[in-house]
């Protein structure tokens, strides 16, 4: 039972890759900036996180479905990886938005002339 948060979210993290393949969206839109994105914005949760941690803000709570590992102090496993989910999460909801509204604007809207 120790996994499921973990599995959870590489299952997540992979079905928003999914997405982002057959829309080409994110990393398959461009790989390279979307691997910049993605580590600036999982260094920048961490750094939020840590510092968080050291205020005495954040604090590991114990779950029976989380690993139990930690990699510093009040920092679980399951941090970097969800951190890395909703960077990618983000984005996709992001591109797929952008690329919904650009295409509604580009419709000609009905009877345009007669207004």
């Amino acid at each position: 039972m120790g996994s499921v948060y973990l599995g959870a979210l590489l299952v997540s993290t992979g079905c928003m890759l999914l997405l982002d393949r057959r829309f080409r969206l994110f990393f398959w839109r461009d790989a390279i900036a979307a691997t910049v994105v993605t580590i600036a914005g999982l260094a920048f949760f961490l750094i939020w996180d840590v510092f968080g941690i050291v205020t005495g803000i954040f604090y590991r709570g114990e779950g029976a479905i989380a690993t139990g590992i930690v990699l510093a102090p009040e920092m679980p496993l399951e941090e970097p990886v969800f951190l890395t989910f909703l960077v990618i999460c983000t984005m996709v909801v992001y591109t797929g938005a952008v690329r919904l509204l650009a295409r509604g604007r580009a419709r000609p809207v009905p009877n345009a002339e007669a207004r």
